[in-house]
């Protein structure tokens, strides 16, 4: 009597996992791409809320802003970006999957915390997928 695995259990093994691996890749992928959409519009809101308060706090007598661009959340002091203290930058990482348009730029004025600017901020993956962030007039934030 032979003990072992004839090639038929082995290739029924071997297509077995493949298919169950055909079938968990994209669903995986999908789960990730929705994750780091929905960890990037939680970092740029929490971004603006922070830079809002802030600027309501009159923290180095100045207003505060964040600047979206692609791969990265920067929380910076001044007026605007351009003209800011590039020494009080706050950087957060954003996956480069993700790219991010609409408004890039919020500076929230002191005292007040009212945004200079308005708008919705669209985040897009490589799939195809959108979360959208929505700062209005008087500085709520949602999405």
């Amino acid at each position: 009597m032979n003990k072992g695995f004839t090639i038929l259990e082995v290739l029924l093994s071997i297509a077995t996992i493949t298919i169950i691996a055909g079938i968990i890749i994209p669903v995986y992928e999908s789960f990730q791409v929705r994750n780091d959409l929905d960890i990037a519009a939680v970092e740029i809101a929490q971004s603006l809320r922070r830079s809002q308060a802030l600027s309501q706090a009159v923290d180095g007598d100045i207003s505060w802003g964040i600047k979206i661009q692609s791969g990265s959340i920067v929380v910076f002091k001044g007026a605007s970006y351009a003209t800011r203290d590039a020494t009080f930058d706050e950087l957060f990482d954003m996956p480069t999957s993700i790219t991010p348009s609409g408004v890039s730029e919020v500076v929230f004025a002191k005292f007040t915390g009212l945004p200079q600017t308005t708008g919705t901020i669209t985040l897009t993956s490589n799939a195809n997928e959108t979360r959208n962030i929505i700062i209005n007039a008087k500085g709520m934030v949602s999405y």
